[in-house]
């Protein structure tokens, strides 16, 4: 064999391997992209149930709450609006604009709730109505379901932005388009807490 021949050769192992070590990086990036996704479809069932919930808790207030018509109307509308920005990050989850406005949203529908609450609290008739203990359970329930799959989702977001970033993946996550995740996270302390819906 000539001395082209075998450097021919050689070149050619060299660019099988690195094309299987890039087809590997790619490959892992894109599994631990659809893991995320994935993650976030477990929120996005429990957001659901969670809005769902809402127009019947307001539906069972309004009927003693008349006089406080303006707080049942911000719920419903901060409702409408993390419903919305939910819908637009379910249908993309790598979004961070859109991750960012749910997280705003979301802010925004617990305080909504929060208020709901505290005027509640002023009516015994309403604290002690049965379908209202079930719903706040229920709400409850799902407030606690949704802190457990955000934990799940950040922990896998937080895994693919650290593999995306790291040498030399960073390089060619770049170049096929993986860019970064933005974490399901609450900014303001004092919406970290779950809205109180407790009646007893």
């Amino acid at each position: 064999m000539s001395a082209f021949v075998i450097a021919l050769l050689v070149l050619l192992v060299l660019a099988i391997v690195l094309g299987a070590w890039v087809a590997g990086i790619y490959n892992k990036l894109v599994e631990l992209r659809n893991r995320f996704k994935n993650a976030f479809s477990q929120i996005d069932v429990q957001l659901k149930r969670r809005y769902d919930l809402i127009p019947n808790l307001v539906e069972v207030a309004k009927g003693y709450m008349k006089h406080e018509s303006t707080t049942l109307e911000a719920v419903i509308k901060a409702r409408n609006i993390a419903a919305a920005a939910a819908q637009a990050v379910a249908a993309n989850p790598a979004d961070a604009n859109a991750m960012k406005s749910l997280v705003t949203a979301e802010a925004g529908l617990g305080g909504a709730l929060s208020r709901l609450m505290v005027v509640s609290e002023q009516y015994p008739d309403l604290k002690a109505n049965q379908n209202m203990l079930q719903l706040t359970e229920e709400l409850t329930s799902t407030e606690n379901k949704i802190s457990f799959a955000r934990q799940a989702y950040n922990d896998s977001v937080m895994t693919y932005n650290t593999t995306r970033e790291i040498f030399p993946n960073v390089i060619f996550a770049g170049m096929f388009g993986f860019l970064p995740a933005e974490l399901f996270k609450i900014e303001d302390p004092t919406e970290r807490n779950a809205p109180k819906v407790s009646f007893a």
